[in-house]
């Protein structure tokens, strides 16, 4: 490695520690995406946490902790609790 390319990393990597603690970084954009209400999304379908939780494929305490925002759903879960949100009766074809 060149003492170019080590003044680039370097660079890169203490604006990652400023992205990190928020400060802003020049150049970087930023694109925030509303986490789902699970709670309502499944209230929506009329479901227990245990029925609606079997139904998506998670286990029911996974569930209650999205519910709680003890933890937040990601990947195919978030895009699968999208889905839900916009069509509840999705969930119906599934029973």
């Amino acid at each position: 490695m060149n003492d170019n390319d080590f003044a680039n990393l370097l660079s890169s990597v203490r604006d990652m520690g400023k992205h990190m603690r928020g400060e802003k970084v020049e150049g970087i954009t930023i694109t925030e995406f509303a986490e789902p209400n699970v709670k309502a999304i499944r209230e929506q379908t009329g479901l227990s946490q245990t029925s609606f939780a079997h139904l998506i494929g998670v286990r029911p305490q996974t569930l209650q902790n999205w519910e709680l925002q003890r933890v937040r759903p990601k990947g195919t879960a978030r895009a699968l609790l999208k889905i839900v949100a916009a069509n509840p009766q999705t969930l119906s074809a599934l029973r």
